[in-house]
């Protein structure tokens, strides 16, 4: 999920999830709108201080880039893929075998995008959208020049916001919010049932796995971003908090630049991350042809980290970010962690 957007926030959004938001119905009288419910409906989702209510299902979906594939993976993952109009998110590789064909496949709406690399107001007005997915709360502002969720109220749209996007401050995610955005959509799709399976199916592969290495020494790991500038650093796209540190500790490692920032990345000197004693890394690749040749490059520019020593590193690219698929970025981070475990 990421290219400058301003970078900042493209990136913070990178990870985040949907979660509901506001919305809009028209509701003529209760009787017509009784009479217009779907079965299984109304479904009504709160998210970022709003009620959003929904008569039946979504059939007109767009969805906004935000530097993320969390919530184009969620609908796919659901089986949701015919009901989009409009697709802005992108990743050119995933863990999951076949998503990031079935995410070029889909429709794009002809958009030409903004400044900030997503939909402009006019741009998405003129989809005639029911639903509007968008990673965090940016997705939505005026300023930004996006239409807002009035906007699209006004039109009888209604929009979602992925959990820990209301304040775009991401540092706080964990595997649980990509459960709750599966179970968000769910509900609005009436699709509960696919969402709970897929919740428990990857329940049961994480803990499976973090049963295997509990009670190993926990590694000390750099997640990095693949040949990504954010900062004015030698080292600007460094994960620090985040979803990223919930799936390493079930994968029985830590983040070793947790505390070098207080939000989700870090902006590093060269010196800074050379003194950190550097286990193993994890390199998170988005569009980058070769991110196994960007990790060779780090263990062979810090030869006295003990994963370069152990030539110790693992690619990953959409299973670490909020998404359906968390439950591949801990088994294959585990096995790298911990290989005589399994």
């Amino acid at each position: 999920m990421l290219t400058k957007r301003p970078v900042a926030a493209v990136l913070a959004g990178a990870l985040c999830l949907a979660t509901a938001a506001c919305g809009a119905s028209s509701s003529p009288t209760a009787e017509t709108a009784a009479e217009a419910n779907a079965p299984g409906y109304p479904v009504s989702i709160k998210n970022c201080g709003q009620t959003t209510t929904y008569t039946k299902a979504p059939s007109r979906v767009v969805v906004m880039n935000g530097a993320s594939v969390a919530e184009v993976s969620s609908l796919l993952a659901l089986g949701l893929g015919d009901r989009i109009v409009a697709n802005g998110q992108s990743y050119g590789m995933s863990e999951v075998t076949g998503r990031a064909k079935a995410i070029k496949a889909l429709p794009t709406g002809d958009i030409e995008l903004n400044d900030a690399y997503d939909i402009p107001r006019e741009a998405m007005l003129g989809l005639s959208p029911d639903l509007v997915l968008s990673t965090t709360s940016y997705g939505f502002d005026s300023k930004n020049g996006f239409a807002t969720r009035d906007d699209l109220k006004a039109v009888n749209a209604n929009t979602y916001i992925s959990p820990q996007g209301c304040d775009q401050d991401t540092s706080r995610m964990t595997v649980a919010d990509s459960y709750k955005l599966l179970r968000d959509l769910g509900k609005i799709f009436h699709v509960s049932d696919r969402a709970e399976k897929l919740i428990a199916a990857s329940e049961k592969k994480i803990s499976g796995v973090s049963a295997k290495v509990k009670g190993e020494k926990a590694p000390n790991v750099m997640v990095v971003f693949s040949n990504m500038s954010m900062g004015g650093n030698d080292f600007s796209s460094i994960a620090a908090n985040g979803i990223w540190n919930d799936i390493l500790a079930k994968a029985g490692g830590s983040n070793a630049f947790s505390s070098a920032s207080k939000t989700s990345f870090a902006d590093l000197s060269k010196e800074k991350v050379a003194a950190e004693p550097v286990d193993a890394l994890v390199v998170i690749s988005y569009n980058d042809p070769n991110p196994a040749a960007y990790a060779r490059k780090l263990l062979k520019e810090f030869p006295q980290w003990p994963a370069a020593k152990n030539k110790r590193y693992t690619v990953l690219s959409d299973s670490i970010y909020l998404g359906p698929s968390n439950d591949l970025a801990v088994d294959k981070i585990a096995r790298m962690l911990h290989p005589d475990a399994f």
